[in-house]
C-alpha cells in the first residue's frame, strides 16, 4: 500500500517570536533543531521512491 509522508520543519526563531514569513531562510531555533532530529529518528526504516523539499532553504540541508 502506498504512504504519503510530511514532515514539517521544527520551531523557527520566527516561530518563537509569533512572526509568520515566507521568503526569508529564518534559522531553527535549539528546541527547532531537536524536533528535527526528532522527525529523522521516527523514519528511519522508510523506504521513499519520491521526496520533495524546500531545498532553497539552508536548513533542509542541516539535517
Amino acid at each position: 500500500m502506498a504512504q504519503l509522508i510530511f514532515v514539517r520543519h521544527g520551531q523557527s526563531l520566527y516561530n518563537l517570536e509569533n512572526r509568520f514569513t515566507g521568503n526569508p531562510d529564518v534559522p531553527l531555533t535549539d528546541n527547532g533543531k531537536e524536533q528535527a532530529e526528532l522527525a529523522g529518528d521516527k523514519l528511519i526504516g522508510y523506504v521513499f521512491n519520491i521526496a520533495y523539499t524546500s531545498m532553497r532553504y539552508t536548513r533542509s540541508l542541516h539535517f
